[in-house]
């Protein structure tokens, strides 16, 4: 009696703990604190099961753009993502296709039954222990098109996320393309920032220098210093903003924001002095070649085999089914002596379906699929004019940053020779000392513009080639030198 008290307390035991685990999770207990548990903990033990992948970059070396990008595509996550995605609609083709084939199945019974037989005037207790190995085999001979349906539509969603994968490269190229521009618009900024701080320190050397000589009064100096720190103020936020664009590339190539690496500077690469094509012809190659349009054209396919697969069932479906195989039995009836038996089953049929009546749900599968295509078409037109005013806003961008690049460079060089012509003046005494800090301040500013106009020409040579859907081309228009 002991011990089945002792086994009725360790069941009830292992049956609350599988209670207690089964409903220990449960919503937050107040509206107002941080929600906290087990759980939450059982998740954060599990994440650290999947470490991040890293790999490695040679910190000495100058990264250009195209291998900066390949980099990118190799270890960038979403490519991966995208990957799994498309064969995961490889697999759902396969299993599509699966259709067309028999399916053969091996089949092993194995049951005894006793029950009473009425024999006679009396039930007589019979006892039968019975083992089957048999092969099942079905096959749909013919459904009016379902499986053909099934399968075509499993094409066309193979083939639109193939599209999406085209398309994660694209956006993934232009991705880091615009942190690669942006990155060396900031180290063109620091690196003017660096020249306007040599200038201004020197400026300031001379007005001390001449405050000393009695050439200069103490609030000319004073003008010089603050020009100086000014300078160095803006120095330090080009170095932030360096970092932080840095950060940004490392991050789209799927590496840790603090990883170091070079980059090419802005003064090796040239840019563009002309428009090449016409925007009717950039617009034109856009609707040819932008993966999501063609994806969408994929949609139409999808709802074309959807409405083909609900028509088959308005049709008689013939299937056929069959069993082969041994059976080996024993029986007994009372208590009489028993007997083993076997011989060989089968068992074959076909069965002719014809779907009458199902409440109006095949006609509502047909409207449906018949509406998702006429939405999929209507989306093509939607998807072009969006891609046309991309591609137009992106070609109007382009040809703005070309006549700004060409405006900075001439602002450029008419700054520095107005500089270089304040300061001569000013060691000759013509000049005064505000106006040679002014026109280093204009220089400066004429340094940070020709260096955000160069980038931001390259940005909008990469963008046009983005929204035209260049970048992804077996031979890529050139988003940069």
């Amino acid at each position: 009696m002991t011990k089945i008290f002792g086994a009725i307390g360790a069941f009830s035991f292992a049956a609350a703990t599988l209670v207690a685990s089964g409903f220990g999770q449960s919503a937050p207990t107040v509206p107002d604190k941080v929600w906290h548990s087990t759980a939450e903990r059982d998740l954060s033990r599990e994440l650290a099961t999947h470490p991040e992948k890293k790999y490695d970059v040679d910190p000495n070396k100058n990264y250009p753009l195209a291998e900066l990008i390949d980099l990118a595509q190799q270890h960038n996550p979403e490519t991966r993502v995208a990957w799994q995605e498309a064969k995961a609609k490889a697999a759902s083709l396969g299993i599509a296709r699966s259709a067309l084939f028999p399916t053969i199945a091996a089949v092993a019974l194995g049951a005894t039954i006793r029950q009473a037989a009425l024999i006679g005037e009396y039930f007589h207790r019979q006892t039968e222990g019975i083992f089957e190995p048999t092969l099942h085999v079905e096959y749909l001979v013919f459904d009016f098109g379902g499986r053909n349906g099934a399968i075509d539509a499993a094409k066309a969603n193979l083939l639109a996320a193939d599209l999406a994968f085209n398309d994660t490269h694209r956006k993934l190229i232009f991705q880091v393309a615009s942190a690669y521009y942006r990155l060396l618009n900031a180290k063109g900024q620091r690196a003017a920032a660096e020249a306007n701080l040599k200038n201004a320190q020197t400026l300031e050397e001379d007005a001390k220098s001449r405050l000393d000589n009695g050439l200069a009064t103490k609030p000319d100096l004073l003008e010089a210093t603050a020009a100086r720190t000014q300078a160095d103020y803006d120095l330090q936020a080009a170095i932030g903003t360096e970092d932080i664009a840095r950060g940004d590339l490392a991050t789209s190539m799927g590496l840790p924001p603090g990883t170091h690496f070079e980059v090419q500077s802005i003064d090796e690469l040239s840019t563009p002095s002309v428009m090449t094509d016409s925007v009717d012809r950039e617009i034109d190659r856009a609707f040819a070649q932008r993966p999501e349009l063609m994806e969408q054209v994929t949609r139409v396919r999808e709802a074309n085999a959807s409405i083909k697969q609900a028509r088959s069932t308005y049709f008689p479906s013939l299937n056929f089914s069959g069993d082969g195989g041994l059976a080996r039995a024993y029986g007994q009836q009372d208590l009489l002596p028993g007997h083993y038996a076997e011989g060989e089953i089968w068992s074959v049929g076909m069965q002719l379906k014809w779907t009458l009546f199902d409440g109006t749900r095949r006609e509502h599968e047909i409207a449906r699929a018949e509406a998702e295509k006429k939405s999929a078409t209507a989306n093509i037109d939607v998807l072009r004019d969006q891609i046309a005013n991309e591609v137009w806003s992106a070609y109007t961008n382009m040809k703005t940053a070309l006549k700004q690049q060409q405006a900075a460079a001439a602002l450029l060089t008419a700054s520095d020779q107005s500089y270089e012509a304040a300061h001569e003046s000013y060691d000759y005494g013509f000049r005064n000392l505000i106006d040679v800090v002014s026109a280093q301040r204009t220089l400066a500013q004429a340094r940070s513009e020709d260096v955000f106009a160069r980038t931001q020409l390259l940005l909008q040579v990469a963008n046009v080639a983005f929204r035209t859907g260049d970048l992804i081309q077996a031979q890529p228009a050139k988003v940069g030198p």
